[in-house]
């Protein structure tokens, strides 16, 4: 039983809603899929419930309660862990029958009922269930918080309009799709083109991988061919780690860079293309770039992920258009240069540290450390160059003469 008279009942095993004859994680993935103000359509008409009942409903399923109960919904990952379901084959013996839609293919089971499914690469992806209780999760924050746009990601002094596009053909893995999405935000890029794509378009899984980044995926453009994908580019650079036969330019990513921002001033648009995770990019695909770029690497090991490699080349388009940051600013956290950080304190006058100088000296003397006394200006010498080698700040000289001070008075 849920707060505000919100009741889960077993419907076939399942948590279901009472009174709408819809599962819990049907809900879910209908408000997940469909958007903040699908989510809040959900809770208000659909289901007849209010936005706290909905948002009961939401935790519910955040915090797993289901497990609590022993009521699980059957696509949920949930479900595949509590019946100690493993691999494929496990799934396949909880039916009799197992029937793909695309070729008619049966395979044959242990348990009852019979389970149709799309294809033989949908139950290759979808075997292990869906994380309903992390898709609750995300829409929570999107109701509380509100959904981040690509604006969010970007300083509004900074144009976007010349920055490279990243140019992802046949990426195999979603996740990796997700953290070229985050790579792209931490440096600047937004404008995501993917090429047929092995799992499809969209994908929640990039989505969850790219975590604040989830606007860059969904602007992200899908092309059937790199041909279209490129259509509107004056100047494409094409990355890899083997050597190409091919009279091109080769250039490391900072030269690259360089080129990038030399010809986006003449208001010129340009690309970076990334090639598959298994073996990168074919000869012909590299022929239609302008340039061949290069990442320095160990030459033992050259392998890098496709995120990885993203994150090294527009970390040097953002090193390049000098709009960086070291780090986050907020209205509560100003911009920081590199050196030595300050605070709100300053460097000691001298006048301050020709005082710790005295201070520490006169007790020196009175406890006999200068002896033999022929070799006291030495020994003096070297303190005040150590003590100034420290470029000690007005409060660290401070602290140093009250070091000095409870150490006199204990003696």
């Amino acid at each position: 039983m849920l707060q505000l008279d919100l009741e889960v009942v077993a419907v076939n095993g399942q948590p279901t809603l009472k009174g709408s004859g819809r599962s819990i994680a049907e809900i879910v993935r209908e408000s997940h899929e469909s958007g903040l103000d699908f989510a809040l359509k959900v809770s208000q008409c659909t289901e007849q419930l209010t936005r706290e009942q909905f948002f009961s409903l939401l935790i519910y399923c955040a915090e797993q309660r289901c497990t609590k109960a022993k009521l699980v919904c059957c696509g949920c990952s949930l479900h595949t862990r509590q019946f100690g379901i493993a691999s494929i084959d496990d799934w396949i013996r909880q039916f009799k029958l197992v029937i793909t839609r695309d070729t008619g293919l049966e395979i044959s089971g242990l348990g009852e009922g019979t389970k149709i499914i799309s294809s033989l690469a949908w139950l290759q992806n979808n075997w292990a269930g869906e994380d309903y209780w992390f898709w609750a999760r995300r829409v929570l924050r999107k109701l509380r918080y509100g959904v981040r746009c690509i604006d969010d990601l970007f300083d509004k002094s900074v144009s976007q309009s010349n920055a490279p596009a990243v140019l992802l053909i046949e990426p195999q893995i979603p996740e990796n799709i997700g953290m070229v999405a985050r790579a792209m935000g931490n440096f600047g890029l937004d404008d995501l083109r993917i090429i047929n794509p092995r799992d499809g378009w969209p994908n929640e899984k990039s989505r969850a991988v790219a975590s604040g980044a989830a606007a860059i995926i969904d602007n992200a453009t899908l092309y059937d061919t790199l041909n279209t994908a490129v259509s509107d580019l004056n100047w494409v650079a094409a990355t890899t780690a083997r050597q190409r036969d091919l009279r091109k330019p080769i250039m490391t990513p900072r030269e690259v860079s360089d080129r990038l921002h030399e010809r986006t001033l003449h208001h010129e648009r340009c690309g970076i293309l990334f090639g598959r995770e298994r073996n990168g990019l074919k000869s012909d695909e590299i022929a239609i770039a302008d340039a061949i770029v290069m990442i320095p690497v160990n030459n033992c090991f050259a392998s890098l992920n496709l995120a990885q490699s993203v994150l090294l080349l527009a970390y040097e388009w953002l090193r390049g258009s000098g709009s960086g940051s070291l780090g986050r600013v907020t209205p509560f956290e100003r911009p920081v240069g590199s050196g030595m950080n300050f605070g709100s304190s300053r460097t000691a006058t001298k006048t301050e540290l020709l005082g710790l100088f005295e201070h520490l000296e006169n007790e020196l003397e009175l406890s006999g450390f200068f002896r033999p006394s022929h070799s006291r200006h030495v020994m003096v010498r070297n303190i005040r160059t150590m003590l100034t080698r420290m470029n000690g700040t007005d409060q660290e000289i401070r602290t140093m003469r009250g070091i000095v001070a409870a150490l006199t008075r204990r003696k």
